[in-house]
């Protein structure tokens, strides 16, 4: 959702008629996961993807329908389909998408919290009647049990809550069939992951920039505030000037929090470190030579820290890819945020 809502609320803006589509379910090779989505403006626009090219031309000739009726459609591709290499899904992959009009009453009802969760960064979820006696019907969840709209009764509506306490931990998005062979999809809405940054060095300046185009909220924090200036930083969400150490107990660190220490200021560093390894931080790192990451641990050990947690420090920060640059270094430090996050140790 994140990554359409900007354009969408643009081109209403701009009086356009808008479409969105959303992958409802894939399957084999096909390119895009389950919840991605596209717009598609009466004037031609496009903005996002569901699979990465192969049937976006199909899908578009499919809007007018739904913008002249403002009732939804399930699109089916596969190798099943006479429309197979038509439309690119040659190699073996199925998906269905299901495409609405974004001036639909369904939607609107939920829009206005769609755009809050999305602003406020709240953990949220929207199911879509996607197959039934009313295709389109929505419901806007929050984790507490509030909810907006409906699925056409609060029977649905409930027997749906109840069918989705693990997603919201993982997040998946999923298609659950309800009383009366209802067809539910079920897609979250996720606040972006942070990247912490404990000092505002050099390397820390082009990794805020990656991070920025790899969707994550930037916190850069330094507690000299020569270093720690929007001059320095014009693209950081934060930039705060204090000790780390003390800024890191404010955040709430979580599962969602990347933690990364650049500052060559033990001081500094240590701490942060230190109060990170405590945290349920999803990645750790520490800029520093083989040398200078022994001594670390050392002081580490003395402050309190346990093998284990020791263990959760990335260090020598990076994956070895030869990075030299800041600019390298940087690329090496957000591929083993990501690799991490996907459970992947090494390349």
């Amino acid at each position: 959702m994140r990554e359409i809502w900007t354009d969408l609320k643009k081109w209403q803006s701009e009086g356009k008629k808008i479409a969105t589509a959303t992958v409802v379910k894939a399957t084999g090779s096909s390119l895009r996961p389950e919840g991605s989505k596209m717009l598609l403006g009466s004037d031609g626009s496009i903005s996002g993807s569901v699979t990465g090219g192969c049937v976006e031309s199909a899908v578009f000739e499919e809007t007018r329908a739904v913008l002249e009726t403002g009732k939804p459609k399930l699109l089916s591709y596969g190798v099943t389909n006479e429309q197979a290499w038509e439309v690119g899904l040659s190699c073996g992959g199925s998906v269905d998408i299901l495409v609405e009009s974004a001036d639909s009453p369904d939607w609107k009802a939920v829009e206005d919290n769609i755009t809050d969760a999305l602003e406020n960064n709240r953990l949220a979820a929207v199911a879509t009647t996607i197959k039934g006696t009313e295709p389109g019907r929505k419901l806007f969840m929050l984790k507490d049990g509030s909810a907006v709209g409906s699925l056409g009764s609060p029977v649905l509506d409930e027997e749906l809550k109840s069918a989705i306490p693990e997603n919201w931990a993982t997040h998946t998005p999923l298609a659950v069939t309800l009383s009366g062979d209802q067809v539910v999809f079920v897609d979250f809405i996720v606040p972006p992951p942070r990247l912490i940054i404990v000092g505002a060095a050099h390397i820390a300046i082009p990794l805020v920039s990656l991070a920025n185009t790899l969707e994550y909220r930037t916190i850069v924090v330094d507690a000299r505030s020569a270093f720690a200036t929007r001059e320095r930083f014009p693209h950081a969400d934060e930039l705060i000037v204090g000790w780390p150490v003390e800024v890191l107990e404010r955040l709430n660190i979580d599962t969602a929090t990347c933690v990364v220490c650049l500052s060559h200021d033990d001081k500094q560093d240590n701490p942060a470190l230190l109060y990170a390894v405590n945290s349920a931080a999803r990645y750790i790192g520490a800029l520093g030579s083989r040398v200078t990451t022994a001594n670390r641990m050392v002081t580490l050990r003395e402050e309190g820290a346990t093998e284990e947690q020791l263990k959760r420090i990335h260090a020598p920060i990076g994956f070895k890819i030869g990075a030299r640059s800041p600019a390298e270094i940087a690329l090496s430090i957000m591929t083993e945020i990501i690799a991490t996050s996907h459970d992947i140790n090494s390349l």
